[in-house]
């Protein structure tokens, strides 16, 4: 990949990823984590410290946007570091901050609903989930209990925290990447996903006090037990419509004992 970086003293290596546009350039001793084509969103999070500093971002001549960030040197986080106060405490700064709140409308990002995601849901749903009981009879308990929050009080949310999208460099400062799927809708839509995924049921409530930093209200606590479920619900669909029958057995049974433990 040709990319005009000015000098030919650039060597431009493929990292691993899903989009096949991320890179590392390399030239001496200095290393820069180069993307085409990403959202001008980036700014924002590199000024709030979210990712990763933006050193400068170009126009290449076949129209393409060229960004560069500092290179870091870390790792991942291990699923079982997901539950940490350093997780929390970054994922509060994001669904808080009036600057990538604003900038994400700024750049048209999309606003989800309930009802988007429930509509979501069903387009494209296969018979055989859509005749599921338990499935049928959540998706009917998710229609009549949908969280009434006005739009204006949305935060940002990430969209997609996977342990492979938390970076903690080597001096231990800790970031999230991968920014394609941030939307703008209720934060307990990102806390439930998380949770959902790498936390204990039985230590839910104490991750969220320590997360809001304070005693949660039922009515947060219901949102919450709303987004588990819508979760649940995509994670089944997107497991069965892969062909991932294991798991998505599993999660099958995740939302029989969430259903359970709540009646």
């Amino acid at each position: 990949m040709d990319f005009n970086l000015e000098t030919n003293s650039w060597q431009v290596l493929p990292v691993g990823g899903d989009t096949g546009m991320a890179y590392m350039g390399v030239s001496k001793n200095k290393k820069l984590f180069l993307k085409r084509n990403t959202s001008p969103f980036l700014a924002a999070l590199s000024l709030e410290g979210v990712t990763p500093r933006l050193m400068w971002t170009k126009r290449m001549s076949s129209g393409d946007t060229l960004t560069a960030q500092e290179w870091l040197n870390g790792r991942s986080l291990h699923k079982s570091e997901m539950a940490s106060k350093q997780v929390s405490d970054l994922l509060y700064k994001v669904h808080h901050s009036k600057l990538l709140k604003k900038m994400l409308r700024q750049v048209g990002g999309t606003v989800v609903t309930p009802t988007s995601l429930l509509d979501s849901y069903f387009d494209g749903l296969s018979s055989d989930l859509r005749k599921h009981p338990l499935l049928a009879r959540v998706a009917t308990q998710l229609k009549r209990t949908m969280p009434q929050l006005d739009p204006a009080n949305f935060e940002v949310c990430h969209g997609d925290l996977n342990h492979k999208n938390w970076l903690l460099s080597d001096a231990k400062r800790l970031y999230l990447v991968d920014w394609e799927s941030a939307v703008v809708g209720d934060p307990a839509l990102d806390l439930s996903m998380l949770m959902c995924l790498y936390v204990p049921r039985d230590q839910w409530h104490e991750w969220l006090e320590r997360y809001y930093g304070r005693e949660i209200d039922s009515a947060f606590q219901a949102r919450v037990d709303w987004y588990t479920m819508m979760n649940l619900l995509f994670f089944i669909k997107h497991s069965h419509g892969r062909g991932r029958f294991h798991e998505m057995n599993q999660d099958i049974c995740k939302l029989a004992d969430f259903v359970d433990t709540k009646n």
